[in-house]
């Protein structure tokens, strides 16, 4: 039995991987200490871990992101917005993460290896504070596209596709150096975050988040992430994480045998679980769009308030469905196409079943994310997080009418089966313990 503590900024998004992590570990005998957001310890508990919250300066609730960072919020998505999070959001509690997790395996739980979330800092800086052998050994989980530097890929925030062709290299490594330009104020803040844990980056900090851990696992598939000549010799694909656990049939929707018996193609249009507040940004426009067509739509909300609002705002074609949370894992074997807003992990459940994907979304990963799925040949990037009906009747047109989009992503399922996430994980737990 190995000793583990697993670390998450205190985001949804952040924190359920890491619990799937949590809960494997658990399964395998080993004893785990998961130290998160307070508001995720029913969660923690609930994957048989103990949960430890972090101190007041790291912890917060992300469903009010906006009282606890006012400024962000006047902020639009792209660089103006990745500056602040990396200063403020994520750069800010790096001091207290650190001090919390030292104190923990100090203190309480003397673990021989840390796996984490990358945007958490303070595994980071745990990681840069003595050489392998005086620490724990530290892991960390790609929840989302590498960060490093590349001169074979365009820098992460521009949510394009590597150039080609004579001079693409080059062409990279300037758009690397103005990334740096770019950053070099929050460089430096976040550099003075980790000089008040007695560490010293020793880089620029998007590549540290990836090169500094004793292991960087990356939650993907080569076939759906951009090739590099340059990863650090710590870097390995994974493969996806598993679906949650699927729900039981009285969770299902009533409307359910419509899903799993009709011949049309069934199209389901998602905002994920957390960005979903306007659901008139993508899931209102797709049901709009494809109101003439012959085909079922299911509108997952993420919400159960979610289809009352849908209704409220219009009325809701015959062939449209809503659903507040309808489980994914459930649903997508039937699924012909998935038009979502991007997140890391509903693009690769779809992918894992082999349906393609129109992609609309913005802000955070999002951008990268669609630019992955168009670049992979897996679906359609629709460039922008609130498309027009028009645009996207047309996505789903041409991905429902072009086999190859459905060809690429039962190819990416393959490749999928040949990897073993949580098996891997395990492996460098138990070797390093």
């Amino acid at each position: 039995m190995s000793l583990v503590v697993a670390t998450a900024t205190p985001f949804h998004g952040h924190v359920q991987p890491v619990l799937t992590v949590a809960a494997d570990l658990v399964r395998r005998g080993h004893e785990v200490v998961v130290l998160t957001g307070s508001r995720f310890a029913e969660d923690v508990r609930a994957a048989g871990a103990q949960h430890v919250s972090l101190p007041p300066a790291a912890d917060w609730d992300d469903r009010k992101l906006d009282l606890y960072f006012p400024e962000r919020a006047a902020l639009p998505p792209g660089p103006a917005q990745l500056e602040f999070d990396l200063k403020h959001v994520f750069g800010d509690p790096t001091a207290a993460q650190y001090r919390a997790l030292r104190t923990l395996l100090e203190r309480r739980f003397p673990a021989s290896v840390v796996v984490s979330d990358p945007l958490f800092f303070g595994t980071t800086a745990l990681a840069l504070s003595a050489p392998p052998g005086r620490r724990p050994v530290t892991v960390s989980l790609g929840l989302t596209m590498p960060t490093l530097l590349s001169d074979d890929a365009p820098p992460v925030g521009l949510g394009m596709p590597p150039l080609v062709g004579e001079g693409a290299r080059k062409r990279h490594r300037e758009m690397n150096a103005a990334v740096r330009e770019m950053l070099a104020g929050a460089q430096r803040h976040i550099e003075e975050n980790f000089g008040e844990c007695g560490t010293e980056l020793p880089g620029f900090v998007l590549d540290c988040l990836v090169g500094a851990p004793d292991h960087y696992l990356q939650l993907t598939v080569p076939g759906f992430e951009y090739p590099r000549g340059d990863l650090p010799p710590s870097f390995r694909f994974a493969g996806p994480l598993p679906a949650r656990t699927k729900a039981q049939a009285g969770e299902l929707p009533q409307w359910w045998d419509e899903v799993t018996e009709t011949e049309r193609p069934v199209v389901v249009v998602t905002q994920g679980t957390f960005d979903n507040r306007d659901l008139g940004r993508l899931i209102r426009p797709t049901i709009e769009a494809l109101a003439d067509e012959d085909v079922l739509v299911v509108a997952a909300t993420g919400r159960a308030e979610g289809p009352t609002e849908i209704e409220a705002a219009g009325p809701v074609p015959a062939g449209a469905r809503l659903g507040g949370y309808v489980p994914l894992d459930r649903l997508l074997p039937h699924a012909s196409v998935l038009v979502t807003n991007g997140g890391y992990g509903g693009v690769h459940e779809a992918l894992r079943h082999g349906v393609p994907l129109v992609v609309g979304g913005d802000g955070e990963d999002k951008p990268e994310v669609a630019a992955r799925v168009e670049w992979s040949g897996t679906g359609i990037d629709l460039r922008t997080g609130s498309p027009t009906p028009e645009t996207v009747r047309e996505a789903v047109r041409t991905v429902l009418s072009e086999p190859g989009f459905r060809k690429r992503a039962q190819e990416l399922s393959a490749e999928f089966d040949e990897h073993d996430a949580l098996g891997t994980i395990a492996e460098v737990v138990e070797t390093a313990a």
